[in-house]
């Protein structure tokens, strides 16, 4: 655990004198060339700063000290202090990044500049409505992480928010609840997920301080001592525990932390009960090597205090819903004081932090990004190596190629955060926020200047699109060379858009090409499209018509399913209405028509296997059942190729025989593609003009990631069928892959 430092001298004291005490502080922890670029962090901050006053009432240079002390406190480097330090010095008497690179070095200007960058987001989360609340505080989080291309920003951003929350005592209220409300919803979690516990600690205590002092103070007093007297306690029970482990020969990694008052105050509000029915309130974590030496500890444990009934959990033998994985104990300790005791593995110990059983991954978030998780790991093991006194190294400047954010944040004017994939453009952000504000859009402002629809954005940035009414889509929009667009929303509302634009020049197209085939074969009178539409998965005959105009739907099928004959059934309302006609019907084989020959021999009972569904010239296998006779796989089947060797004996040689005119077989077909509208009917078109029966389907949306997984089985004659059917259906627009099951 670290302990914050406190360097500074008293609050009198002028800023330049301040500046020089807390230097001769620290300066023995730094090497020589390090105290000099912090003795020229100092005087240019002193110099840009001025006597600017915060609202705390404290000089900004103050302010400054404190945040530089609370990082020397966590044991960061020397380059995470002068940025501490020379934050907000950007712009201030003609202060470049540029000049502070050739000063400080790349690595600093950096940090300085992404810090400018988040101080302009102080407070944004305020003025979103309550139902977006959770997601912006999501978002706004991310978005903080987003912006820190070095894990270390994060780090200033927490001790200067931890330095205000110490300092705001004499603020109005109304001021108070605001910055403990930011504290407690974004700044506490972030921390909590960085694994900086006493920066987290802290933060959530001040929080509730300031929303409910009187709760505060309660429990404050209900704990009856001190926090470093918890502490001591704990360091007590440490070192019994450590003497008795080695008395037995047990190698184990101790480690404890007294609760603090936000965590017992959650708890008490989650359970329902008041402080005497927590028992958590000191405890211990027992870290071993295997799994049976997690029961000797236990062992040792109740060895030396009573365990306290009901209050034992085994999550090794049955682990959490998350994989947690523990023992969990409470005992009465040293001084008749209620200890709770967790015995884990390290390797569970690695899955609690940084895996999916982590608190932060699944308290917080409500769903569950892998990428995001490797990225916040990996800056938790450099916090932890940072911490252990190793150098930073490159790994704090420049992080690696693979733990880069997937995604970037940006804001709009109203300061709601949008969450877009990295290398997203303006039109990606115009079709997120509104499909009207995309179609009318005609440019676009980051940061208050005029930038192309075509410019990738970065995390931080702040968008504001120009519309204008009469403005509409280009197709240009669409070409993948112009790089206008990345998100599959974004194409698919602007594909659509012309759609609908062309709508009255595809529907005249398609009345005449209609009416050229209902001529061509002798079909006469007003077609009932109307009807017909909710086949081809449309709403009304206009609709059937533009979409032959489109060349969706082919002219001459639609009029051959005109020519079929009607069967007329009674309507509700005692009408006439058109029952649905399936396509074709299905054909069974039939006991006296075998589609397959066994071995020469075409009189065995056979059939189709279910798992691969084979069609006329697939290869094919038989395999003999017990009372079911012979069913016929296709040769690569995964359920043929994981057969047992002693089961292979039952396979047989068997071939197709010469099948019936009309004879169908079902077979599954699956389709990946972006998801859209309209999707499923162009798909249902193509298996139409196919003349492939539907025989059943399945339809899975994945708006995360934008796609859609579409299941058919459907009935085709023979392979050949099969592969111009799916040959077609790759060829529909935001179509994937397309692939048969097998």
């Amino acid at each position: 655990m670290v302990t914050t430092a406190y360097n500074l001298p008293d609050a009198d004291t002028d800023d330049p004198a301040a500046a020089h005490h807390w230097l001769a502080n620290i300066r023995q922890h730094y090497a020589e060339d390090e105290c000099r670029l912090l003795d020229a962090a100092c005087a240019l901050m002193i110099a840009c700063r001025g006597d600017y006053r915060l609202e705390t009432g404290e000089t900004e240079a103050r302010h400054r000290l404190s945040t530089a002390d609370i990082l020397f406190g966590l044991r960061m480097d020397a380059e995470t202090l002068c940025a501490a330090l020379l934050n907000g010095c950007l712009g201030r008497d003609g202060v470049t990044e540029a000049q502070l690179g050739e000063r400080f070095g790349p690595g600093i200007a950096s940090m300085v500049a992404d810090l400018g960058r988040i101080g302009q987001l102080t407070n944004v989360d305020r003025i979103i409505a309550e139902k977006d609340q959770r997601e912006h505080e999501e978002n706004l989080r991310r978005l903080l992480l987003g912006i820190a291309e070095d894990v270390r920003v994060v780090l200033v951003v927490l001790a200067e928010r931890l330095h205000l929350m110490r300092s705001a005592k004499a603020l109005p209220d109304a001021r108070l609840r605001e910055l403990a409300e930011d504290t407690q919803r974004v700044y506490a979690p972030l921390a909590n997920r960085l694994g900086i516990w006493q920066v987290k600690w802290e933060l959530e205590d001040l929080a509730l301080r300031y929303l409910d002092p009187a709760e505060y103070k309660r429990i404050a007093r209900l704990l009856r001592e001190r926090r470093d007297e918890r502490q001591d306690y704990i360091r007590r029970v440490i070192t019994l525990l450590q003497g008795e482990f080695e008395r037995i020969g047990v190698e184990a990694s101790i480690s404890g932390r007294p609760k603090h008052i936000y965590s017992i105050w959650r708890k008490m509000k989650r359970k329902g009960v008041d402080i005497d029915s927590i028992f958590d309130l000191r405890a211990v974590r027992i870290m071993v090597r295997d799994i049976p030496t997690c029961y000797m500890a236990l062992g040792v444990v109740h060895g030396l205090w009573q365990h306290i009934p009901k209050e034992f959990d085994d999550y090794i033998a049955t682990p959490k819903g998350n994989l947690y994985r523990s023992l969990h104990t409470a005992v009465i300790g040293p001084d008749d004081k209620p200890l709770e005791v967790q015995i884990r593995t390290f390797d569970m110990h690695q899955h609690a932090e940084y895996g999916v059983a982590a608190h932060w991954a699944y308290k917080e978030s409500k769903g569950h990004d892998p990428e995001f998780q490797r990225r916040v790991v990996w800056m938790r093991n450099w916090l932890e190596q940072a911490g252990e006194g190793e150098p930073a190294g490159d790994i704090g400047r420049t992080p690696r190629t693979e733990f880069e954010p997937a995604h970037i944040y940006v804001l709009t004017p109203q300061a709601k955060v949008i969450e877009l994939p990295r290398g997203a453009t303006p039109l990606d952000f115009a079709y997120a926020i509104h499909s009207e504000i995309g179609n009318h859009c005609r440019g676009a402002r980051v940061d208050g200047r005029i930038v192309p629809l075509n410019h990738p954005l970065a995390s931080g940035e702040t968008v504001e699109i120009l519309t204008q009414k009469n403005e509409t889509p280009s197709r240009d929009w669409l070409s993948p060379h112009h790089h206008y667009m990345v998100t599959a929303r974004a194409r698919n509302r602007v594909r659509q858009w012309f759609k609908q634009q062309d709508f009255d020049r595809y529907l005249a197209e398609g009345r005449v090409a209609l009416d050229k085939e209902l001529a061509r074969l002798g079909i006469e009178g007003k077609p009932h499209l109307d009807r017909l539409a909710p086949r081809y998965n449309l709403h009304k005959g206009d609709d059937l018509l533009a979409a032959i105009g489109r060349g969706d739907v082919a002219a001459g099928h639609v009029a051959r399913r005109l020519a079929e004959p009607r069967t007329e059934r009674p309507a509700p309302d005692d009408e006439q209405a058109l029952a649905p006609m399936p396509s074709r019907p299905a054909v069974r084989a039939r006991s006296d028509r075998p589609g397959v020959i066994v071995e020469g021999v075409a009189d065995l009972m056979t059939q189709m296997a279910a798992c691969c569904r084979p069609v006329p010239h697939d290869r094919i296998v038989g395999y003999v059942t017990r009372g079911r006779g012979v069913i016929v796989h296709r040769h690569n089947c995964r359920n043929i190729l994981n057969l047992p060797e002693a089961e292979r004996e039952r396979l047989l040689e068997v071939s197709w025989a010469a099948q019936p005119a009309d004879a169908g077989y079902p077979v599954d077909i699956v389709i990946v593609a972006a998801d859209r509208k309209g999707l499923l009917r162009d798909v249902s078109s193509v298996l139409a003009d196919e003349d492939a029966n539907v025989l059943g389907t399945n339809t899975h949306s994945d708006p995360s990631r934008d796609l859609a997984s579409m299941r058919f089985t459907i009935e085709v004659m023979d392979a050949d069928r099969l592969k111009r059917v799916l040959a077609k259906l790759k060829q529909l627009p935001d179509v994937l892959d397309v692939y048969r099951s097998s």
